[in-house]
């Protein structure tokens, strides 16, 4: 059996642990929070892309909402059962881009651009997610996890919170790095210095470094300091002017239509979705003081994904998977409570619906935002490096294994950055010797570049392979300190088993 809540002493409340309503709320609309960048991110991209109206923007925004909220929901319901929330995935944004270029470029006749290119969209990401559906709940990712040792896990965590240490938010030339500086350092100072004096800073450092952040940057907008255009100015009169109410409901766009070649090239984003959420899932169960998830937990946990993939591409959005942003909020709080995370995406559910608070939280300025990625995601690297403590580190296949994961994770995305996108790849792979004409093919050139351009993906594969092949004990890999610090999977009491079964569950919540 894993750590206990005693054991791991920054666990405030455990998975289930039901804080007083009135604090879950706002430990709900904290979480909500830390993921409300990413989220909004995601369908800005793809609109801005798709050349969307801008009088459709809102609505489609509040889509993702209304669906991340009833994907965590059912995460954390009927699927693994971690506090974990759903949301937009950047790991299929790639081969979404894809397909948005080439239908825009060639639309069909009689029928928008931008809603060609989406109903596109939605049925490669109903087909791939039917494929992920049958990955999870056939059990293929659980036969993996005996491959899945330290070795390999480590630096699929540790790229996951790298993923974003280049995002705009934190790098641009332009941006404003007091506003950012002043919500990393409010949060580390709430989480880190004042956290033993008070519960109220031990349990909310992110809602009140944004607070301070964002009341902060409001009033300098309303003084005139800040100014339209510039970098951490808050738009209020924007909040007043949104619609009331959206509507959101399934095929809102249209009828899906499905291209095998689309589909097949969304299959890569969603494998590169499947090794982060796995990545995922072994963080939350590190920072919730339980053990690391076992092999029916992880089942269910990717089936569910795909299902929600499926939800997702009906009602017209991007896909849904495991949000790394609130894995770090957990780590910071120490708040991993279940409860909690259904309170958030109640809220997210809520805000999708209504357009006031949808602007009003759209109204965070980006400076903010890149705060907020420093502390989440810092957090999952350290995560992720603690993991290292199963492992015989003075192995020097470890130490290789460990150092050659992480350094492909970053430097293949990047290459792939340079390259120009993936027609570009597709270019360049048509000139190889001998294997061009395989290489070449835009089924495969999309797939290499999906996968190569997702950190994750390229170190948890290049782990798994020399991790697996290269000789060294099961004491050596940490399988055997893992195994014992591993979830049984009796522990874990599926849904069926829960309210359909009639034997009594192996656990009680």
């Amino acid at each position: 059996m894993g750590g206990t809540e005693e054991e791991d002493g920054f666990v405030r409340y455990g998975i289930d642990d039901r804080p007083p309503l009135g604090r879950s709320i706002l430990l709900g609309v904290q979480h909500y929070l830390t993921m409300v960048g990413a989220n909004i991110a995601v369908p800005l991209i793809l609109a801005g892309a798709m050349g969307m109206p801008e009088s459709v923007v809102p609505r489609f925004v509040g889509t993702f909402f209304v669906v991340s909220g009833i994907a965590t929901l059912a995460q954390t319901t009927f699927g693994n059962r971690y506090p974990i929330v759903q949301g937009a995935p950047f790991s299929m944004l790639a081969p979404a881009l894809a397909v948005i270029g080439v239908v825009t470029a060639n639309p069909p006749a009689g029928v928008e651009a931008w809603r060609a290119a989406l109903l596109q969209l939605q049925g490669a990401i109903i087909v791939a997610a039917l494929a992920e559906v049958a990955i999870g709940y056939l059990g293929l990712v659980g036969r993996l996890r005996k491959g899945l040792s330290p070795v390999v896990i480590v630096p699929v965590i540790v790229l996951i919170g790298l993923s974003l240490f280049n995002a705009p938010e934190i790098t641009a030339t332009s941006q404003n790095w007091w506003l950012l500086g002043l919500t990393l350092v409010a949060i580390v100072l709430f989480s880190q210095y004042l956290g033993a004096r008070s519960t109220l800073f031990q349990l909310f450092p992110v809602l009140l470094g944004i607070v301070v952040a964002w009341a902060l940057a409001a009033s300098l907008s309303v003084l005139g300091v800040f100014g339209p255009g510039t970098p951490g100015y808050v738009d209020l009169a924007s909040v007043a002017a949104a619609d009331p109410v959206h509507l959101v409901y399934p095929l809102q766009w249209g009828v899906p239509s499905v291209t095998p070649a689309f589909v097949i090239g969304m299959l890569a984003g969603v494998a590169a979705s499947i090794v982060e959420s796995i990545g995922d899932y072994h963080a939350v169960a590190r920072l919730s003081g339980m053990g690391a998830p076992s092999s029916e937990r992880m089942t269910h946990g990717i089936g569910m994904e795909g299902l929600m993939n499926v939800f997702s591409g009906v009602m017209g959005t991007g896909g849904s998977t495991s949000y790394s942003e609130n894995v770090g909020a957990i780590g910071l709080t120490g708040v991993a409570s279940r409860y909690v995370v259904q309170i958030g995406a109640a809220l997210m559910i809520l805000v999708g619906f209504v357009g006031y608070f949808g602007r009003l939280v759209a109204t965070i300025p980006s400076p903010i935002i890149g705060g907020l990625y420093v502390a989440m995601f810092a957090q999952i690297v350290g995560v992720g490096l603690s993991n290292l403590k199963y492992v015989d580190l003075d192995s020097s296949r470890n130490v290789f294994v460990v150092g050659i994961a992480l350094f492909t994770g970053l430097a293949v995305p990047e290459y792939m950055r340079s390259v120009g996108g993936a027609d570009a790849l597709q270019q360049g792979l048509a000139e190889t010797f001998l294997l061009g004409p395989f290489l070449g093919v835009d089924v495969v050139a999309n797939t290499v570049f999906v996968i190569g351009s997702t950190g994750m993906a390229v170190g948890g594969l290049v782990a798994f392979l020399l991790d697996n092949s290269i000789p060294g004990t099961a004491a050596e890999r940490g399988l055997t300190a893992w195994e014992d610090a591993t979830e049984a999977d009796t522990e874990f009491t599926s849904a069926y088993d829960r309210f359909v079964g009639e034997d009594e569950p192996t656990r009680t919540d």
